[in-house]
Protein backbone atom coordinates (compact mmCIF):
# COMPACT_ATOMS: atom_id res chain seq x y z
CA UNK A 1 0.00 0.00 0.00
CA UNK A 2 1.04 3.55 -0.43
CA UNK A 3 -0.75 7.10 -0.48
CA UNK A 4 -1.50 8.75 -3.37
CA UNK A 5 -2.07 12.86 -3.78
CA UNK A 6 -5.36 13.62 -6.14
CA UNK A 7 -6.49 16.68 -8.18
CA UNK A 8 -7.74 18.15 -4.70
CA UNK A 9 -4.69 19.20 -3.99
CA UNK A 10 -4.06 21.13 -7.38
CA UNK A 11 -4.33 25.49 -7.16
CA UNK A 12 -3.84 24.11 -2.93
CA UNK A 13 -0.76 22.84 -2.75
CA UNK A 14 -0.59 23.42 1.24
CA UNK A 15 2.35 21.69 1.91
CA UNK A 16 1.37 20.76 5.16
CA UNK A 17 2.14 16.84 4.45
CA UNK A 18 5.42 17.64 3.69
CA UNK A 19 6.34 18.73 6.80
CA UNK A 20 5.01 15.59 8.66
CA UNK A 21 7.02 13.00 6.43
CA UNK A 22 9.64 10.76 7.80
CA UNK A 23 10.65 9.83 4.43
CA UNK A 24 10.65 12.89 2.15
CA UNK A 25 9.04 11.40 -0.31
CA UNK A 26 6.86 14.32 -2.28
CA UNK A 27 7.91 15.84 -4.95
CA UNK A 28 6.51 19.32 -6.34
CA UNK A 29 4.92 19.81 -9.22
CA UNK A 30 3.64 23.59 -10.48
CA UNK A 31 0.73 23.53 -8.83
CA UNK A 32 0.51 20.17 -6.61
CA UNK A 33 2.35 17.58 -5.10
CA UNK A 34 2.52 14.46 -5.54
CA UNK A 35 4.01 11.10 -3.17
CA UNK A 36 6.50 8.75 -4.95
CA UNK A 37 4.89 5.72 -4.38
CA UNK A 38 8.35 3.59 -4.03
CA UNK A 39 9.33 5.82 -1.27
CA UNK A 40 6.06 5.91 0.95
CA UNK A 41 6.52 3.69 4.12
CA UNK A 42 2.15 3.63 4.73
CA UNK A 43 2.52 5.73 7.37
CA UNK A 44 0.05 7.53 6.89
CA UNK A 45 1.01 10.80 8.98
CA UNK A 46 0.38 12.97 5.69
CA UNK A 47 -3.41 12.06 4.75
CA UNK A 48 -4.87 13.93 7.89
CA UNK A 49 -2.47 16.66 7.83
CA UNK A 50 -3.92 17.85 4.11
CA UNK A 51 -6.54 20.63 4.69
CA UNK A 52 -7.57 19.85 0.87
CA UNK A 53 -8.13 16.48 2.01
CA UNK A 54 -6.03 15.08 -1.20
CA UNK A 55 -4.26 12.26 0.71
CA UNK A 56 -5.63 8.92 0.21
CA UNK A 57 -4.47 5.52 0.55
CA UNK A 58 -4.16 3.39 -2.80
CA UNK A 59 -6.40 0.87 -0.99
CA UNK A 60 -9.34 3.04 -2.05
CA UNK A 61 -11.35 2.11 -5.49
CA UNK A 62 -11.00 4.27 -8.42
CA UNK A 63 -7.43 5.50 -7.56
CA UNK A 64 -5.32 3.97 -10.06
CA UNK A 65 -4.93 7.18 -12.50
CA UNK A 66 -3.75 8.86 -9.18
CA UNK A 67 -1.10 6.28 -8.48
CA UNK A 68 -0.06 6.45 -12.05
CA UNK A 69 0.38 9.93 -11.94
CA UNK A 70 2.42 10.14 -9.02
CA UNK A 71 4.73 7.63 -9.78
CA UNK A 72 5.45 9.10 -13.02
CA UNK A 73 5.48 12.89 -11.99
CA UNK A 74 7.54 11.79 -8.57
CA UNK A 75 10.14 10.53 -11.75
CA UNK A 76 10.86 13.93 -12.97
CA UNK A 77 9.42 17.16 -10.38
CA UNK A 78 12.02 17.52 -7.53
CA UNK A 79 11.79 16.92 -3.94
CA UNK A 80 10.24 19.10 -1.94
CA UNK A 81 11.44 18.64 2.21
CA UNK A 82 9.70 21.43 3.62
CA UNK A 83 6.99 23.59 3.81
CA UNK A 84 7.48 26.58 1.49
CA UNK A 85 6.14 29.70 0.32
CA UNK A 86 4.59 28.20 -2.95
CA UNK A 87 1.20 27.80 -1.52
CA UNK A 88 -0.95 29.48 -3.97
CA UNK A 89 -2.57 32.83 -2.03
CA UNK A 90 -5.91 31.47 -3.83
CA UNK A 91 -5.72 28.42 -3.01
CA UNK A 92 -8.45 28.06 -0.06
CA UNK A 93 -10.81 29.33 -3.44
CA UNK A 94 -10.20 25.96 -4.87
CA UNK A 95 -10.39 24.03 -2.24
CA UNK A 96 -13.03 21.51 -3.25
CA UNK A 97 -13.53 22.27 -6.34
CA UNK A 98 -14.32 20.13 -8.98
CA UNK A 99 -12.74 19.25 -12.46
CA UNK A 100 -9.31 20.58 -11.44
CA UNK A 101 -7.48 18.26 -13.08
CA UNK A 102 -9.10 19.05 -16.39
CA UNK A 103 -9.72 22.85 -15.81
CA UNK A 104 -5.34 23.47 -13.79
CA UNK A 105 -3.23 20.60 -14.18
CA UNK A 106 0.49 21.35 -15.12
CA UNK A 107 3.41 18.96 -15.60
CA UNK A 108 5.97 21.49 -15.32
CA UNK A 109 8.12 20.87 -12.25
CA UNK A 110 8.02 22.94 -9.32
CA UNK A 111 10.71 24.85 -7.30
CA UNK A 112 11.56 21.78 -4.90
CA UNK A 113 13.83 22.48 -1.83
Amino acid sequence: MTYVVTDACIKCKYMDCVEVCPVDCFYEGDNMLVINPSECIDCGVCEPECPAEAILPDTESGLEKWLELNNTFSATWPNVTRKNDQTPADADEHKGEEGKFDKYFSPEPGQGD
